[in-house]
């Protein structure tokens, strides 16, 4: 009977540990390692069913109960919250670490962050931002889906003088230095023009209409209000 009360004080006395878990240490000689005595409550002494006292605390990690009672031998569910203390790096040596049961993002009815900010809290602020990793610290960090994929787009009218011209230079509105057609989309009167033969792009915020002059079948001209549309992403 003695020996039954002094297990189900262990698990008791484990238990009331949980609340403060925090991530593991398992350097002996660090600073966080406690080794005075409970009365500051910062470590709780129990009983071994061999009548040894011994000490845990909540940092230095628990990971399961065993129990001998049947249909519960082993308590892995815990409720885990609070601040981590120290950097914390779960190495899942190839095994698999997954969440489970996370609720489907509707793309349809998607709506980007305007108000997140550094390090915000959840519950005040609106819309979804990304997860992203930073390679260097493998820190998980929050990216804005603005900041993700970024788009834009600049019309000019062609005004008198500019129909001669031979190219023509359309300075485009935040649009980054790019060489790659995919990024890069031009349209006069609604007709799209090709890349690397009717505009050009380079390093700076410009596309540079470049017309055909000749009589062949993709000769044209730029004629005084004509209307050039340019689209970009990034």
């Amino acid at each position: 009977m003695k020996t039954k009360f002094l297990k189900l004080g262990m698990v008791a006395a484990l238990m009331l540990s949980i609340g403060a878990l925090n991530a593991q240490t398992t350097d002996t000689t660090s600073a966080n390692v406690i080794k005075d005595t409970p009365a500051d409550g910062d470590v709780v002494r129990v009983i071994d069913n061999k009548g040894t006292i011994k000490y845990f605390q909540s940092n230095n990690g628990i990971t399961t109960i065993t129990s001998t009672s049947a249909g519960s031998k082993t308590t892995t569910t815990w409720q885990l919250g609070g601040t981590l203390t120290d950097d914390t790096y779960i190495d899942v040596d190839g095994n698999t670490f997954a969440l489970d049961k996370l609720d489907l993002v509707d793309t349809d009815n998607l709506a980007a962050s305007t108000d997140a900010t550094d390090k915000s809290v959840h519950g005040t602020g609106t819309g979804f931002t990304l997860l992203v990793r930073d390679e260097a610290t493998g820190a998980t960090k929050k990216l804005l889906v603005s900041d993700l994929i970024e788009s834009g787009h600049t019309e000019h009218t062609a005004t008198a003088g500019e129909e001669t011209a031979n190219a023509l230079a359309i300075s485009v509105t935040d649009m980054p230095g790019t060489t790659d057609k995919s990024k890069v989309s031009v349209y006069r009167n609604g007709a799209k023009l090709r890349s690397g033969v009717d505009y050009t792009t380079g390093t700076d915020a410009t596309v540079t209409l470049v017309p055909d002059t000749g009589t062949g079948p993709n000769g044209w001209v730029i004629y005084e209000g004509d209307i050039f549309e340019v689209y970009w992403s990034k």
